[in-house]
C-alpha cells in the first residue's frame, strides 16, 4: 500500500520570505447557485461562516469557503475530513442541485510568510495583482495568473499568504516563489 504525500512531501526554502509546501490539504469544489437561500444553508450547515461575497474567502472552524466564481466556492478542509464534508454537503442540500467534487489529490498549496511587505512584493513579481495592504487585504482571495499557470492567492494574515496551484505545476510554482524571494532581489515598494 503507498503513502498519500503532498506534491513536493513539505518542501520548503528560505528567501526574503519563507516559503513551505503546506503539505496535504482537503479542497473541496463546490459548484450551484451560490445566491439560493437553501444553497447558503446548506454551506453553512457543513462548513459554518457565511457565505463569502465575490472575490472573498471566509475562514471558520468547520473550513474555509472562498468564491471561485458566481456558481462555484472552493472549500479548504484538514484532509482526513473531505469525506465527512462531502457527506455534511450533500445532506445538507439534500435536492438543491449542486455538484461537490474532492479535488484535494489535483491541487497543492503553498504558504509564504516574513514581513507582510515583502511577502506582498513576492507575489506581486509573479501575478497581475494589486498586492498593496490597501488593496488586498485578509479575507479577499483572488484567481489569476502566477508567471504562467493558474493559481489562487489569499492573505492568511499579516505577513502570511496562502497560494493554491495544480498539482502538476506545483514544482514550477515553487521555483518561481523561490526567485521571486530570492536573497538580494527586494524591490521593497510596498
Amino acid at each position: 500500500m503507498s503513502n498519500t504525500v503532498s506534491a513536493l512531501n513539505g518542501a520548503s526554502a528560505q528567501g526574503f520570505v519563507q516559503i513551505r509546501d503546506m503539505g496535504l490539504q482537503g479542497m473541496i469544489t463546490l459548484r450551484g447557485d451560490l445566491s439560493a437561500s437553501q444553497f447558503k444553508k446548506g454551506v453553512f450547515g457543513a462548513i459554518g461562516g457565511e457565505m463569502p461575497g465575490p472575490g472573498q474567502i471566509n475562514v471558520s472552524d468547520g473550513g474555509n469557503t472562498a468564491w471561485m466564481s458566481p456558481d462555484e466556492l472552493l472549500i479548504v478542509v484538514p484532509y482526513p475530513q473531505v469525506k465527512t464534508k462531502l457527506d455534511e454537503i450533500a445532506s445538507g442540500l439534500g435536492g438543491v442541485h449542486h455538484l461537490a467534487v474532492d479535488v484535494s489529490d489535483a491541487r497543492c498549496m503553498f504558504s509564504l510568510a516574513g514581513e507582510d511587505a515583502l511577502v506582498r512584493e513576492a507575489l506581486a513579481k509573479l501575478m497581475p495583482v494589486d498586492f498593496s495592504p490597501e488593496a488586498f487585504k485578509p479575507g479577499q482571495f483572488r484567481r489569476s495568473r502566477m508567471a504562467q499557470v493558474a493559481a489562487a492567492v489569499w492573505m492568511a494574515g499579516e505577513g502570511e499568504a496562502r497560494v493554491v496551484c495544480f498539482r502538476s505545476v506545483a514544482q514550477y510554482v515553487f521555483d518561481l516563489l523561490k526567485g521571486a524571494a530570492a536573497p538580494g532581489s527586494e524591490v521593497r515598494y510596498l
